[in-house]
């Protein structure tokens, strides 16, 4: 019979993130990759529609996976609390 006490793990939201496949992929050289090319398309698609507002909105969008990819930041997990640093992110992952 088990007489002794449980304790509660809890678990953060940016560390759950952290160490969910998603993370793990997202923060990798290729999941960059896959952001700066995404950031790209919206990119050129928007240029192709600058007589519209859609144009300008998909452009401004654009820069964010853009930006994001080329600058090694995870925004996902700064949302959730977590660092925006991707080899923070990274980092965490190997401490749990």
């Amino acid at each position: 019979m088990f007489t002794g006490q449980l304790k509660e793990v809890t678990m953060s939201l940016a560390q759950s993130f952290a160490q969910s496949g998603f993370a793990q992929f997202i923060n990798t050289p290729a999941g960059r990759i896959i952001r700066l090319i995404a950031g790209a398309v919206l990119i050129v698609w928007g240029y192709t529609q600058l007589d519209q507002t859609l144009g300008i909105v998909l452009i401004v969008l654009g820069l964010i996976p853009l930006l994001a990819g080329a600058l090694d930041l995870c925004l996902i997990s700064a949302l959730l609390g977590g660092p925006l640093s991707g080899k923070k992110v990274r980092a965490s992952n190997l401490q749990s």
